[in-house]
Formats: structure tokens, sequence, C-alpha cells
């Protein structure tokens, strides 16, 4: 939930940021004196009815559905950007306080404290090491294959986050792209009809421009977070598989007593 918040909060924030710009692009020139005035006061109407949401809204039922795509592409990479950067930390994916616990359990030869800290700190690491303690009894060999597999499950739930910012980075610009051919589209159609009107000639490039930036403006960024926090994932698998070995090195000589 807090995530979400979060996300929601960076969206908007982003929105916001970019509304200025928006309302430069549509803000009508400022009339000059005398006979001047009427001409500004025209190229302002023209301009305003230029800007950026008339583009959206006079794109068309389809141009319209593309933009709810483009923003709902962005909502999306900017939510799971923030789930992963908070979710893929070492004080989640492997916390210090667990580690010490289940050393210190190992140390005195408990694999039981061992095993009900991890219970007590659910996490991936604690997934993969109650994994092998739970077969303790059943040899080394055991313990490994157990290891292995839940490491790679664990590897896998952290990697389904990240999918979804590559999917976001890849889709945006082909969304772009087929809001770019419908401008295309509605500028040739315009063309067909006769005399062309110059202002519906600008209006069909200027939307075609834009789903084109916008596009653009969604996969950069996602496909930089994703690169960047893939790599930190790796990183960390990494480390835990490595912490994972040491801690249970100790288990080829122990043997586990029942009450």
């Amino acid at each position: 939930m807090k995530r979400l918040i979060l996300s929601a909060v960076v969206f908007t924030g982003l929105m916001l940021g970019s509304a200025p710009v928006m309302a430069q692009d549509a803000a009508p020139a400022a009339p000059a004196e005398g006979v001047l005035a009427a001409e500004g006061g025209a190229a302002g109407a023209k301009q305003d009815s230029a800007g950026f949401f008339a583009i959206v809204v006079g794109s068309g039922w389809l141009g319209m559905v593309l933009w709810g795509a483009l923003l709902g592409c962005a909502g999306t990479a900017i939510y799971f950007i923030v789930d992963c950067s908070v979710m893929i930390r070492p004080q989640k994916v492997m916390p210090e306080t667990l580690i010490n616990r289940v050393k210190e359990g190992m140390s005195e030869g408990d694999v039981m404290k061992a095993l009900q800290a991890c219970e007590s700190e659910p996490g991936p690491l604690a997934n993969i090491l109650t994994a092998g303690f739970s077969h303790v009894e059943e040899g080394f060999d055991i313990i490994q294959e157990s290891i292995s597999a839940a490491a790679d499950l664990e590897t896998e739930r952290l990697m389904q986050h990240l999918t979804w910012i590559s999917v976001c980075s890849n889709l945006s610009p082909m969304l772009g792209l087929l809001g770019t051919v419908q401008g295309m589209i509605m500028c040739f159609a315009t063309l067909a009809t006769g005399a062309p009107d110059i202002g519906a000639l600008a209006m069909n490039i200027s939307q075609a421009l834009w789903t084109t930036a916008a596009g653009l403006a969604v996969a950069i960024p996602s496909i930089t977070f994703y690169y960047s926090i893939r790599n930190n994932a790796n990183r960390l698998i990494l480390r835990m598989q490595a912490m994972t070995m040491e801690l249970i090195k100790d288990l080829r000589n122990v043997e586990v007593v029942s009450d």
C-alpha cells in the first residue's frame, strides 16, 4: 500500500511538473497595440486551438485510447520502479539481524533455533534457508538441492517485477509509433479531400510528433531504471547465494536430536 501511494505521488508530481510546459504551449500570444491587437488575438486563438490538450481531444477515439495507454504505461512503470527499488535492497532480501541469528544458532549446533529465526523474519534469504533446514535429516546433498530450487524460485520472484518495467519500456514506443501512424493517416486523409486545410494538416502532424515524444519520454527512463535495478538485483542475488552457502556449510556435520 505504501509503495502504491508513493508511486501515485511520483506520478502526480511528474504530471504537475509537465503542466507548465503544456500550459506554455497552449498560452496565447500577447496582443500588440492598435491594429496588431486583433491579429495577435487571432494568432493566440490559433495557438490555443493547437495546444497539447486540443491535440489529445482532436485525435479521435483511437488517439484518446493511445494517450490513455501511454499514461497507463507511465503509471505502471513508476509503480514497479518504486516497488523494485524498495524491495530489492540488502535490508529486505538478506537482513543483517537474520544472518546474525542464523549464525548464532549454527555456531551452537542448534538447527531448530536457526529455523525459528528464518520463520520469524520471512524473506528471500529466509525462505531459501528454511528449505535447507527443513531437509537437514536427509543429508547434505538433499539440502543443497532444496536450497538450489528455493534460490531459483526466489530469484524468479524478484525478476518478475522487473519484467514489468521492461514491458513498459518496450510497449510505450510502439504506442507512440501507432499514434504517429494514425496522425499520418489523418494527414493524408485531409489531403485527399481536395484543397488542404493547413491548420488540420498541422494538427495531424503535431499529434503524430506528440505521441512519438510521449512514447520515448516513457521508454527512456523506464529502460534506464530497468537495467540499473536489474544489475543491482543480480549483484544482490550473487551475494545471497554466497551467504547461503556460508551459513549451511556447518550442516555437513550437524545431527538433529529429536526431543
